[in-house]
């Protein structure tokens, strides 16, 4: 089983996730092998919270041009974490509000 630093690997601050932060939905960039039982328990040991549902998404890497070159940008997966009503919200996202 992987740690829990593994399968969180970052925040993700979109005007979109930021507007959802008040229904307690916050939303992370994850392993692309995590399942969302994996990232429930991860954020539930990372953060000290209690994790309601999780919902996941894989998304597909862009096409980026430099001049006449073209290239893709890399694939990655998505989690939007909804909390329980009587947990306690997420530090780290109270701050940028």
């Amino acid at each position: 089983m992987k740690a829990a630093q593994d399968i969180i690997i970052a925040p993700v601050i979109t005007e979109q996730s930021m507007a959802s932060f008040a229904d307690k939905k916050y939303t992370f960039k994850v392993a692309t092998d995590a399942t969302k039982i994996d990232v429930a328990r991860a954020i539930e040991e990372l953060f000290g919270v209690k994790v309601e549902k999780v919902n996941t998404m894989n998304v597909s890497g862009h096409t980026r041009r430099m001049g006449r070159y073209e290239g893709k940008t890399a694939s990655w997966k998505k989690a939007i974490v909804t909390l329980k009503k009587d947990s306690k919200t997420i530090e780290f996202f109270d701050g940028l509000m």
